[in-house]
């Protein structure tokens, strides 16, 4: 199970669902304390800006970011949940789970993960350019963007309440 959250509400989801990772994608990383319960090896932080298209002094999610994120996803034992956080819980952390998701269900339908998403956090707006990359990584053929064009941008927030995401 994956859980979606902000990264004031990262400690309280790790301790609340005895995740034994966490997946950290926000432009300053450093910042992320990491919970004690979590091991250094299966805490991965991923430094990027909230944007969709390259804008000077930021950095945008690239195929090393993706890449990254699908091994980590991928070496997860799925033996205790994983957290995904970004900042807000809003964008980065709601399109690095739809990513997981889809790499770790390759038969799955993107348009029920993406849904699935949409139901459980109406303010989350998937990140279009990690999306967009994901799908091109795990050769989905479009299919998660047009996902995600289905069900539309999120409710406007400042901060996402906390998630899940089920792999089944």
């Amino acid at each position: 199970m994956i859980h979606v959250c902000s990264l004031a509400a990262l400690h309280p989801t790790v301790a609340a669902t005895g995740a034994s990772h966490v997946l950290s994608v926000m432009a300053n990383v450093g910042q992320v304390r990491r919970p004690e319960s979590v091991a250094e090896a299966n805490h991965l932080r991923i430094s990027m800006d909230d944007i969709t298209e390259p804008l000077d002094g930021f950095v945008a999610p690239n195929d090393t970011h993706i890449t990254e994120l699908l091994a980590f996803v991928r070496g997860w034992d799925r033996a205790a949940p994983l957290v995904v956080h970004c900042y807000a819980g809003i964008s980065r952390s709601t399109a690095s789970a739809f990513a997981a998701a889809c790499a770790l269900n390759p038969q799955r339908d993107e348009l029920t993960i993406a849904r699935a998403i949409r139901d459980a956090s109406p303010s989350a707006f998937p990140n279009r350019l990690i999306v967009t990359l994901a799908d091109r990584a795990l050769g989905r053929d479009g299919r998660m963007v047009r996902a995600l064009d289905a069900i539309g941008p999120g409710n406007q927030s400042i901060e996402g309440m906390p998630f899940r995401v089920d792999l089944e």
